[in-house]
């Protein structure tokens, strides 16, 4: 039976809202403690995501991100008149998420906003090949022939891990609007805020293209 749309869009306003919580919380914690490291930020964002995964899933799908939600659309596996909606609730849940982790920061703080540790175009270039991976192992591995329960939400989870712990650093490893958005302006960091929505965006229609590549078949007469 087809989820109602309005169980759905609740699915992605909660899912997106608990990623900012522990994942930009984390951030947050790091920035006053110093008790969490880097590897424990991307700790943070892999596990919240493997939990979202297997509670949310069923529900919505569980994409939390709008360049997931367009990469889904692309590959014909998720209804155009979905988009805008789901779009909309991940907006409202990573500013409600960005909102709760504001009340324990302290005065300045970016509240894990993603920034570049360069220059724009290193930062637009990882970003475009985080997302493109992400975006590709999550289509691949919710295909038909590959899903197997558990072992999705595992692998999806570990690769935000691997992208958050190596990419962070340079980029923020955003590979998501939503995340990166709600604490940039919250925060008033609106340093090249474009790119986290632009390169997200290419890297997942890029992950579509490349999807539809490795599943092409050999005529019989090859």
């Amino acid at each position: 039976m087809k989820t109602l749309l309005r169980h759905c869009l609740l699915a992605e306003v909660l899912g997106t809202a608990v990623l900012m919580l522990f994942g930009t919380g984390a951030a947050v914690v790091e920035e006053q403690t110093h008790a969490l490291g880097h590897g424990g930020v991307a700790a943070a964002f892999g596990l919240v995501v493997l939990v979202l995964i297997q509670s949310l899933g069923h529900v919505s799908g569980a994409h939390v991100n709008p360049a997931v939600t367009l990469g889904f659309w692309a590959a014909g596996r998720f209804p155009g008149r979905r988009v805008l909606p789901y779009v909309a609730a991940q907006l409202a849940g990573a500013f409600a998420g960005s909102a709760l982790v504001r009340l324990i920061a302290t005065p300045g703080s970016t509240l894990g906003a993603t920034l570049p540790a360069h220059d724009v175009a290193q930062a637009f270039g990882i970003e475009l090949f985080l997302t493109f991976w992400l975006m590709l192992v999550i289509l691949r591995v919710t295909s038909s022939f590959y899903e197997q329960g558990l072992l999705v939400g595992l692998t999806i989870s570990a690769t935000v891990w691997l992208e958050a712990l190596v990419g962070g650093p340079l980029s923020g490893a955003s590979m998501n609007p939503a995340r990166s958005l709600a604490p940039a302006l919250l925060s008033g960091h609106l340093t090249a805020a474009w790119l986290y929505v632009v390169a997200p965006a290419a890297g997942a229609l890029l992950a579509v293209v490349t999807n539809r590549l490795l599943d092409l078949r050999p005529s019989p007469e090859a």
